[in-house]
């Protein structure tokens, strides 16, 4: 037996605090990049292109929202609100005031982070069910904002325009170049959430999860980090936001509802939490099982009756199927994907000998 992690000697407190400290791992990251940013894009159809562009922008959104329900414990369900604050900045920056995407992108996250800390607020002194209503206020009291504050949306119903980005002069129109702009984004929020766990502020997230009381007694300003985590999950969810904005080019409150918050929440739940890795396959999960199902109800029906029969059933029976499998999920395995990915990496680290 080989272990890949055996003789790796650790000899300066930087390569003990390294992300990722041994070779296989550092070897494993470099192979998935190198697949997601040269194999893929260049082998890929339009239309897997256009998948793979839906689930790097679900994944930046789940991995922002698993930071403040997954490791720091506070329940949300309005990140579509917060996503639709990030979009609509953006908009308003870009096809009003002429602000290029490098500037209309972060200000989007700004935005949605000031919102979102300020819809925060409440969690010093409400936690759980509670919180999840307040969130649910938030959600509800932005879609109204956007539909009936004219300076913003234009009214209810309207839809703001923007262009594609622009990037050292080539503007970003075909699936291939989006990917491109959606994966870079989705590859720093990454790193920065990776990197932000490991601080004295993520391990403080951690603290006020597990025991919020013990959290105050060593010293950590409870407030503080919880208004923290909200500020950095509404800027990945502004972020996120602006993405799917540039991405269909225009900003639209309806893709940003209270289902999509749902969805959102599921995507953690399902991937598992409190782990980047979990928001990602939640996200690649949620995305691709609605398609899927889509697509084997379809196939299936046609055998039996005609396109219109299958079109009038195929949505109502891919919701209670879409449900069914999430709740079945949930029962078979309740810490989500990454704990079956952690499963599997544990059972070939010591392959073939699994009694050690």
């Amino acid at each position: 037996m080989i272990n890949r992690e055996t003789a790796t000697f650790k000899r300066t407190y930087g390569e003990d605090a390294a992300l990722y400290p041994l070779p296989l791992q550092r070897y494993s990251i470099a192979a998935v990049l190198l697949i997601a940013f040269l194999l893929f894009p260049l082998m890929a159809s339009e239309y897997l292109l256009g998948l793979a562009n839906l689930i790097g922008i679900a994944a930046l959104g789940a991995v922002g929202l698993n930071i403040l329900v997954g490791n720091t414990g506070q329940i949300s369900i309005g990140h579509g609100a917060f996503m639709s604050v990030g979009a609509y900045t953006a908009a308003v920056l870009g096809s009003r005031y002429g602000v290029p995407w490098w500037g209309a992108l972060p200000a989007g996250g700004a935005m949605a982070a000031l919102v979102g800390t300020l819809f925060g607020t409440p969690s010093l002194r409400i936690k759980g069910l509670y919180l999840a209503i307040s969130t649910l206020a938030a959600q509800l009291i932005i879609e109204w904002v956007l539909n009936h504050v004219t300076w913003i949306s234009g009214g209810v119903g309207a839809v703001i325009y923007v262009d594609k980005p622009t990037v050292f002069g080539l503007e970003l129109k075909s699936n291939l170049g989006m990917y491109y702009f959606i994966y870079v984004a989705l590859a720093v929020g990454v790193l920065a959430a990776l990197n932000l766990l490991r601080t004295h502020i993520g391990r403080a997230f951690i603290a006020v999860r597990d025991r919020d009381i013990a959290a105050e007694i060593i010293g950590i300003n409870i407030f503080r980090t919880k208004l923290t985590a909200f500020a950095v999950s509404s800027f990945y969810a502004g972020v996120t936001g602006v993405l799917y904005t540039y991405y269909y080019g225009m900003a639209n409150y309806e893709a940003f509802t209270l289902p999509i918050s749902i969805q959102f929440l599921a995507m953690v739940i399902i991937g598992g939490l409190g782990s980047v890795l979990g928001s990602i396959l939640g996200a690649v999960f949620i995305t691709l099982l609605p398609i899927s199902l889509d697509i084997m109800l379809s196939s299936v029906g046609r055998m039996f009756m005609d396109d219109a029969a299958v079109a009038s059933i195929t949505t109502n029976i891919q919701l209670m199927l879409f449900g069914g499998l999430i709740m079945f999920f949930l029962v078979v395995e309740p810490d989500g994907l990454n704990k079956l990915w952690r499963n599997v990496k544990d059972y070939f680290r010591v392959w073939p000998f699994p009694y050690l």
